[in-house]
């Protein structure tokens, strides 16, 4: 039996030995030690020894399993720094070579123009208001001085989902729905900006989607002075304080008197050029006092109460500010145009 103990072991060693990786080398482990393997075969049968020679045979049986389970850990070892240092063969990286940058994306140009009059306006006391896209006929119109039939109306040609609800044609409906909030005491001081929709055949000026930012003032004593003064900062913020304004008398359902706001052309300085049709002068936006009709819908008395209300286009604003020439270019994702005005 010692002698068939010293075979299992020397073959065992050689198998050991021979593995040329882990798979191999775990088929030696269960071929001589694991529960139906040889050596326990041997110690199986030692109940038929002598009494005296069966602690020789164990102890002999136990140094067996101990010499091969110490080799099959150093020759795993051995196979397993090898895998190692293969493997960074292998997977080498050439620290030498220039690394890819990530492309870092940033707000959309229009997105951080309503940031920055956004924060223009807060400055200056306004609070931001927002409402529902999709509105009723009433906010949308007959709120605002326009009852139905109204022939200023067919200035906003409208995309209707039934005959009470449609897409909002401006953000004027959340300056009523603010006013009614208040139940008639002010004052309110707001900005409201927002997506609006038109039907109109898209082109380098026109877009059936676009932004708004329209504002609104009402309090107690409020004069057009005031409407000026505010108008006349964010020109100046906007687009440099040299900069001018003028107001000429235009019409809007919602405002009485309105004005139409220009600004003193930025490329020939009010001389006159192709740029402001050679009038020195642009026009940005629209404004006036509020309606005493409006004031009466939602709840405020024309008499006690009185305000300014005006209306941008970010779109607009931005093309004078920046030269854009296609509105087109702010919805196409360009990534070429976008890039431009990331630190804008």
């Amino acid at each position: 039996m010692k002698e068939r103990l010293e075979e299992l072991r020397n073959e065992a060693l050689e198998k050991v030995e021979k593995a040329e990786n882990i798979k191999e080398l775990q088929d030696v482990r269960v071929s001589y030690l694991g529960k139906k393997g040889p050596i326990t075969e041997v110690l199986r049968g030692m109940g038929k020894l002598p009494a005296e020679e069966r602690p020789v045979i164990g102890q002999l049986a136990n140094d067996v399993r101990e010499s091969i389970a110490r080799a099959i850990e150093d020759k795993q070892t051995e196979l397993e720094k090898e895998a190692l240092e293969q493997r960074l063969r292998e997977e080498t990286i050439d620290v030498t070579l220039p690394g890819r940058p990530n492309q870092v994306g940033g707000p959309h140009l229009l997105t951080k123009l309503i940031q920055e009059i956004e924060d223009l306006f807060i400055g200056m006391g306004f609070e931001v208001a927002e409402g529902p896209e999709v509105e009723t006929d009433y906010y949308n119109f007959e709120a605002l001085n326009l009852p139905k039939g109204h022939p200023a109306r067919d200035m906003q040609d409208s995309f209707y989902i039934t005959e009470e609800i449609l897409m909002r044609t401006h953000t004027s409906p959340v300056q009523a729905r603010t006013m009614e909030k208040h139940e008639g005491k002010g004052p309110v001081k707001i900005i409201c900006p927002g997506k609006v929709y038109r039907r109109d055949t898209d082109d380098a000026t026109h877009s059936h989607q676009f932004t708004q930012i329209e504002g609104l003032f009402v309090d107690k004593n409020v004069r057009m002075s005031d409407l000026k003064g505010v108008l006349n900062t964010f020109a100046k913020k906007m687009f440099g304080e040299d900069r001018e304004i003028r107001l000429r008398p235009s019409f809007f359902p919602f405002t009485e008197p309105s004005v139409e706001m220009d600004i003193s052309c930025k490329i020939c300085r009010g001389e006159g050029c192709s740029v402001c049709k050679g009038t020195g002068w642009i026009e940005i936006l629209g404004a006036g006092m509020v309606h005493p009709n409006v004031l009466r819908m939602a709840g405020f008395d024309p008499d006690v109460y009185n305000g300014f209300a005006f209306g941008m286009g970010p779109e607009r604003i931005a093309m004078l500010k920046y030269g854009i020439d296609d509105i087109r270019h702010f919805y196409i994702n360009d990534v070429r145009f976008l890039k431009q005005f990331h630190q804008a």
